[in-house]
């Protein structure tokens, strides 16, 4: 890391299809030893899956699905005095939607299923109505956080 300036932050090209930069950046997230078109087809697949079983665009149903599955706070573990506290913290915008593509990513691929593209589809819209195990992994992370909520006074 460097002690001079701070790097800028790479924004994530728009994808072909959609033109949308959280579409590529759950590329990145699917994506396996490089195959940056599998990870693709298996993105588009799942959007139409989507859009036929809900009649709606399917990048509406997404991105209302990682607006419900993006935590507001967390918890970080913070060393004060030989103790360790758990103290809550608000999450900034753009770690907020990594970690709910993150976790969209990881609990499709654990679903039981035949495609990934069907798994992927069906966490997405679990998301989007607001159930599914994304949508348990933020209430779980606002849970703690509330329950920490008496060490927020050492945050940094």
């Amino acid at each position: 890391m460097s002690r001079r300036s701070t790097t800028k932050k790479k924004l994530a090209l728009p994808d072909p299809i959609y033109n949308s930069r959280l579409v590529n950046m759950l590329t990145v997230r699917i994506l396996k030893e490089g195959k940056k078109h599998l990870a693709q087809r298996i993105i588009y697949n799942a959007f139409d899956i989507i859009k036929q079983r809900t009649g709606e665009d399917a990048i509406l149903v997404f991105e209302s699905a990682i607006k419900k599955v993006t935590p507001l706070v967390e918890v970080k573990a913070r060393r004060i005095g030989g103790s360790t506290y758990q103290v809550p913290m608000e999450v900034r915008a753009f770690r907020g939607t990594n970690l709910a593509l993150r976790w969209i990513t990881k609990y499709a691929r654990e679903r039981a299923g035949k495609s990934m593209s069907m798994k992927l589809a069906n966490e997405i819209m679990d998301a989007a109505n607001e159930t599914g195990s994304s949508i348990r992994k933020r209430e779980e992370i606002h849970r703690m956080a509330e329950a920490n909520k008496a060490f927020a006074h050492y945050r940094f």
